[in-house]
């Protein structure tokens, strides 16, 4: 079992995507109907994936698709392979990708997906077999109008061009449009790759500014040393801020005078992981949370500020880069000792943004330059950002009540707007 793995609270991911949607609806006028409906997802699919090894014998995975919510669009959410993928763990992310979306304000409800498996352990043969037989199953639910996957943990762009090939081949003819998060030349789009880790740093910057703070300077821990975090350290360094210590998967690094972040970079695409890497001293995933620092992003797993550790938390600001990160009894404690925190469903919507723009590209076989997805991107952001912040001060509540107000209101529009068939 990974550090980070060890690290992650016992606390059920799927009560806590609850308890904060409960907590909102006390906040805000929540029709009972709306709530209802909201706390159920709207599809639940459990497959066996058998995946031929390179051994010759058969092993039988299962594979998991949750689709919460379609009032206000397809569903979109990505597909993770990873051994503690659970069915209440999808459930949660996909509500949680229902937030998101709602709070950038595009037309999506959420879904997410995985395969319990370890692919560390798995060839990329072994992972395409896997991946081809887990799509073939999922086919009569996904699709460009109904569901549209993506990246997430432990899976990139390559396994989305199987997952687009695969979709392709069972209908008969290419369907860029089927999934986001895959290779430019099968129509990806360009700005995707650092699209979550860029749209915290427009959140980040944003929130600082707000506490009066400078980013020139600002002192960054980033918990988390992958897409997401890679990218976000890479930006925010490049902005001027100095990021002083990363974890990964296997254990934490620290250099008070500001890491050399490009050249860790560079070495973790070359050997997965940062282990090794001469540029500072070794810490542990604990330690590395409890740093003094102006920013806390913990971009790796959910469930990693606890109950027990949040007092132990040094940061002026956390802008939440993974999902789930924080427990709610975590948010009590944090929000009490006046830290800052902007959360995940705002924080690290760059992803599924420019994946929204990647559909739009693919529906309309018209490309974008970088330079313009990455401004309609910090457009997005920030004035998302600003919206939930402006929300929070008349509400006089935290941002992440905020975010999920502003969610759940729109989201709760569209079905009363709707109605319940029959």
């Amino acid at each position: 079992m990974t550090e980070l793995a060890e690290e992650k609270s016992s606390t059920n991911v799927l009560e806590s995507a609850l308890q904060q949607l409960d907590g909102v609806a006390t906040l805000i006028d929540v029709h009972p109907d709306v709530l209802a409906k909201l706390r159920k997802p709207k599809r639940t699919l459990t497959v066996s994936v058998p995946t031929r090894m390179d051994d010759g014998r058969l092993e039988v995975f299962t594979g998991i698709r949750v689709q919460h919510n379609m009032d206000r669009g397809p569903c979109k959410g990505g597909i993770r392979f990873h051994p503690s993928v659970s069915l209440d763990e999808v459930t949660a992310l996909a509500m949680w990708m229902t937030w998101k979306c709602a709070v950038v304000n595009i037309p999506y409800g959420g879904a997410k997906g995985g395969v319990i498996c370890e692919p560390l352990d798995m060839s990329d043969r072994e992972l395409e077999n896997l991946t081809r037989r887990f799509v073939s199953e999922l086919v009569e639910i996904i699709g460009p109008e109904q569901d549209i996957p993506a990246p997430d943990v432990n899976t990139n762009e390559r396994i989305m061009g199987w997952l687009m090939d695969t979709y392709s081949m069972q209908k008969g003819y290419s369907v860029p449009a089927v999934v986001t998060g895959k290779p430019i030349a099968i129509g990806g789009s360009l700005g995707r790759a650092k699209a979550t880790g860029r749209g915290i740093v427009f959140v980040a910057r944003e929130a600082l500014q707000t506490q009066g703070m400078p980013m020139k300077g600002a002192r960054v821990v980033v918990q988390g040393f992958g897409k997401v975090g890679g990218s976000f350290a890479e930006l925010i360094e490049e902005m001027g801020a100095k990021v002083i210590a990363v974890a990964d998967v296997t254990g934490g690094m620290i250099n008070e005078n500001g890491l050399p972040i490009a050249e860790m970079s560079a070495y973790a695409k070359k050997n997965r992981f940062i282990e090794g890497f001469d540029g500072g001293d070794k810490i542990s995933n604990e330690e590395l949370l409890s740093l003094e620092c102006d920013l806390l992003v913990p971009a790796a797993l959910e469930n990693v500020l606890t109950a027990e550790n949040a007092n132990d938390i040094n940061a002026r600001v956390i802008v939440e880069g993974a999902n789930g990160p924080t427990t709610p009894e975590a948010d009590r404690i944090l929000i009490d000792r006046g830290i800052y925190l902007v959360p995940d469903i705002l924080a690290n919507a760059g992803g599924v943004t420019v994946s929204y723009f990647e559909w739009c590209q693919g529906l309309q076989m018209l490309f974008w330059s970088e330079e313009e997805v990455n401004q309609r991107l910090e457009d997005i952001m920030v004035r998302a950002y600003h919206e939930v912040h402006k929300l929070g001060c008349d509400l006089k509540t935290d941002m992440r009540n905020a975010a999920m107000a502003l969610a759940v209101n729109r989201v709760g529009e569209a079905i009363m707007a709707r109605g319940i068939y029959p």
